[in-house]
């Protein structure tokens, strides 16, 4: 009879206090879906009043705090949310947030110290490279921008933004074919996004200006012109260029017998691509994650579709007209595809570095 009327007791006690984390709880998410409307002022307004109920709860400190920064308020939001990047509750988004308003006041340094500074406590957040890389884009630094990128790829993999931008920046260089490898996996990860579009018509634009007709029986590739083969006297190899060694070597004999390049013959070339690259062993030092999930679409029986759709922003009336002929294996893939098959994982991902370090030993 004491231990209950202790716990009835304690539960008296308590009940206030769930109460008051319900309520502040129900203030947040009306502020948040104010904010989400559009009506910021109001939104400070709830957020305010959660924040008087708990002084500390981080979450109402950073969503005041983005409140103003969507007001255009920097200096404000960098007020607010000042508490939120140190000690044990800190978190990469107060850091994403302090970073962008420094960049929006025009301190792109302060900005960069910034993410820097949340990338020692969260080396894995894929917003922060992201943010930093952007910034290194505004002030004409596309080399810093690209690590940075590269980075969040390496560290964050599922996060779709980095190859976004580490595709564009490689499709607009002479080295074309890691913009090719990272937009399609751009392409798999956010599939459904006017970014998407962009780059599945970049890819086809991609192919049809670096394969060259020069006559009725040659065919020219230009996707790379790394091709020097660095040699490592301590280990007596050669390093392999996996653009002009790789990739090309295999697409020009993919091409073989194309008199053009639009969707349908697209797709017999990455076909025989895949056919050549593992039937005559290329895969043994030069196999990544890309190409062994085309395998598996082969083996799904539906490699065909899925480079329609890959490309098909590229030349959309032709894709159109595709999909009205073959309806049902074009849904057949989209319900396969849907099942979220796409094996991109922090222990399994694609990254340029990969690649990169190929040998080849004297003695083979």
């Amino acid at each position: 009879m004491k231990h209950k009327l202790i716990l009835l007791l304690a539960l008296l006690f308590a009940f206030p206090a769930f109460a008051q984390t319900d309520r502040v709880q129900e203030l947040i998410q009306e502020g948040i879906t104010l904010m989400d409307n559009g009506e910021l002022d109001a939104s400070i307004a709830k957020l305010q009043e959660a924040r008087k109920l708990d002084p500390k709860n981080s979450l109402v400190l950073y969503e005041i705090g983005l409140a103003h920064y969507l007001k255009t308020d920097y200096q404000k939001a960098l007020e607010i949310t000042a508490p939120l990047v140190k000690g044990k509750k800190a978190f990469d988004q107060a850091f994403q947030l302090r970073g962008n308003s420094y960049d929006m006041l025009g301190d792109p340094t302060k900005a960069i110290k910034t993410y820097e500074e949340g990338l020692k406590k969260f080396p894995n957040s894929g917003p922060l490279y992201l943010e930093a890389g952007v910034v290194m884009l505004k002030t004409n630094a596309p080399d810093k921008a690209l690590t940075y990128f590269e980075k969040g790829i390496e560290m964050a993999p599922r996060r779709p933004s980095n190859y976004y931008w580490a595709a564009k920046l490689f499709l607009d260089s002479d080295e074309e074919v890691w913009g090719m490898l990272y937009g399609e996996l751009f392409r798999n990860l956010e599939p459904n996004s006017a970014r998407s579009s962009e780059i599945s018509k970049l890819l086809y634009d991609t192919y049809k200006s670096e394969i060259k007709f020069i006559s009725d029986t040659a065919a020219s590739v230009s996707f790379s012109k790394s091709n020097v083969m660095g040699f490592n006297s301590k280990t007596s190899s050669f390093n392999l260029p996996f653009g002009t060694m790789s990739y090309e070597m295999t697409l020009a004999v993919s091409v073989a017998g194309k008199k053009q390049i639009d969707l349908p013959s697209l797709h017999q070339i990455r076909t025989s691509f895949v056919e050549n690259f593992y039937g005559n062993d290329i895969n043994k030092r030069f196999d990544n994650l890309l190409f062994q999930w085309h395998r598996t679409l082969q083996e799904a029986g539906h490699f065909e579709a899925y480079n329609y759709w890959l490309l098909s922003a590229g030349d959309v009336e032709t894709f159109n007209t595709w999909v009205e002929q073959h309806e049902q294996q074009f849904q057949a893939f989209a319900d396969w595809y849907t099942q979220d098959r796409f094996p991109v994982s922090p222990q399994s991902y694609f990254h340029r570095s990969q690649l990169s370090n190929v040998t080849l030993s004297t003695e083979e």
